[in-house]
């Protein structure tokens, strides 16, 4: 099941020369909005996302403003990300914790994060990456679902599969290899009739249904 040092640095190789230049699709101009930004990401596209965050930042552009709008007001903004409900109520919960623990500024530590409402080790692990350049390996539906093809874990809960990742990675491969996955996922590797002839790390792959 798991694979050799070597077939792993193979399939690194592979997916950085497919994908030089790697970084999150989620639009933002500082650490605030990316948090706000992942937080509606779930269940929902980066396209999506980006489609509702200029008018709400423009409504909102800081925790202050976000805490202090109304629960409908943040509703009729996000709507169309899905779970809309729960979404308005982390977004403006974990602003007001900002404001009331961390003086209105975003933390960079994996633990302060995990305090603030709507924020599990996914949502961290991308603020902690693209906002402050910490290494960490973010497990989306990609990385879970490709990371398992490949052979290279056998868990599906999540944080097991991040730790075994981080494991068997080195570390400066963590950042680019979890965005080469979301990327090669959406190109290839898709949930549905994945593109298996097209498939450079076809080869390399321990997927039961191939086909070409």
């Amino acid at each position: 099941m798991m694979k050799k040092k070597a077939d792993i640095e193979r399939i690194c190789h592979i997916l950085r020369s497919r994908y030089p230049d790697v970084k999150t699709q989620l639009d933002h101009r500082n650490p605030f909005q990316l948090l706000v930004a992942t937080i509606l990401s779930a269940q929902c596209t980066d396209r999506q996302v980006n489609a509702v965050t200029p008018m709400l930042f423009r409504r909102c552009p800081d925790p202050g403003a976000m805490a202090s709008a109304s629960i409908d007001e943040i509703e009729s903004l996000i709507r169309s990300t899905g779970f809309f409900h729960n979404k308005a109520k982390n977004i403006r919960s974990c602003s007001q914790a900002l404001l009331e623990t961390f003086d209105g500024v975003v933390p960079d530590t994996m633990e302060k994060l995990l305090t603030l409402p709507g924020v599990g080790r996914k949502t961290a692990n991308v603020v902690l990456s693209a906002a402050f350049g910490v290494p960490t390996i973010v497990v989306d539906t990609h990385v879970k679902r490709i990371s398992g093809r490949l052979g290279l874990t056998r868990h599906t809960d999540p944080t097991k599969i991040e730790y075994e990742l981080m494991e068997i990675l080195p570390e400066k491969e963590w950042d680019g290899f979890s965005l080469c996955l979301i990327y090669f996922g959406r190109d290839i590797c898709t949930a549905k009739k994945p593109k298996c002839g097209k498939c450079p790390l076809y080869d390399l792959c321990a997927y039961p249904d191939k086909t070409a």
